[in-house]
């Protein structure tokens, strides 16, 4: 056999090899096209979903920061394992579309990838990308029941908080339900303003956040996401002070339109920042346990002498 023979021979091999999993991307890429359409033109543009865009991109990071791991990786195909997965992945697919489940078929990406991956390449590396497609999670807009749920009690704890602290300021204040009245205005406090949407975003980059430099610091990285729901309400009822206050001294036309958008933005900065500054709290008290602790050897053994 000539060279060129051999070449030509061991570019259809590696042509061959290829076109299955090519295939199979192709086919998931083409059954979630309407899905990302749909999110496109809907969820996506609202607040409370916008961000499902950055999860994707960020766990599509996360696999390529795996890359030196996914290389040494040995490939070991489960067939059987990785089609009940991508089957049953599918079937939520279809089933979820079919009745406008968009919680249930986005998250059905997720046993669709893992599907996908066991039956091309194995366990070991679905163990090593098992963190980003799960993270794709928080690309899935919030089941209704959970929004609808949460919202109130959310709206009725920034109303108490933000109606006791202004009157214990000295405030003309009161409050009948989420209805805010300070002086002469009446202010509802809308379902944007509960805080719900900055948990959900907020819970995505702190999940992101300690996986990505918290990882080894178990305990530090725990305490960080127990404290995402308390950051997010501090930062929200913030929001509805200066709100309620514009209100009070400039009037209630103030704060609708962009002004009230330029508010969100500022909690989710302000609540971003809050969660930087508990993280580095954080580790001043530990660093500060961690003194303690090696001093006191020290201290009982200058005691004994």
């Amino acid at each position: 056999m000539s060279y060129s023979e051999a070449l030509i021979t061991t570019k259809s091999q590696a042509t061959r090899s290829l076109l299955w999993p090519a295939l199979l991307a192709a086919s998931v890429i083409v059954a979630y096209i309407p899905t990302f359409i749909t999110l496109a033109q809907g969820p996506w543009q609202t607040e409370q979903e916008g961000h499902g865009p950055l999860i994707i991109a960020a766990a599509v990071w996360l696999v390529w920061q795996s890359r030196d791991k996914l290389r040494k990786a040995t490939l070991s195909p489960s067939p059987l394992p990785g089609w009940l997965a991508l089957i049953g992945g599918l079937i939520v697919l279809v089933l979820s579309r079919n009745q406008d489940i968009w919680f249930t078929e986005v998250a059905s990406e997720i046993p669709v990838l893992a599907g996908c991956i066991l039956i091309l390449a194995g366990w070991q590396v679905l163990r090593i990308v098992a963190f980003p497609i799960g993270f794709l999670i928080f690309s899935a807009p919030a089941p209704g029941w959970m929004v609808d749920g949460a919202t109130v009690p959310l709206k009725v704890l920034i109303s108490d908080l933000v109606t006791n602290g202004l009157y214990a300021l000295g405030y003309p204040i009161a409050q009948n339900g989420v209805v805010i009245e300070i002086g002469p205005y009446q202010l509802l406090v809308q379902d944007a303003c509960s805080g719900l949407n900055s948990i959900f975003a907020l819970s995505a980059i702190g999940v992101f956040y300690v996986y990505a430099f918290r990882w080894h610091e178990k305990i530090r990285g725990l305490i960080l996401l127990a404290l995402i729901v308390p950051i997010t309400i501090t930062a929200n009822f913030l929001r509805v002070v200066a709100l309620v206050l514009i209100a009070y001294y400039g009037g209630v036309e103030k704060i609708e339109g962009v002004l009230h958008d330029m508010t969100g933005i500022a909690l989710f900065i302000v609540a971003v920042l809050l969660m930087f500054a508990c993280d580095g709290l954080i580790s001043l008290i530990g660093n500060f346990i961690v003194r303690t602790r090696r001093s006191r050897p020290n201290s009982a053994a200058m005691t004994s002498t």
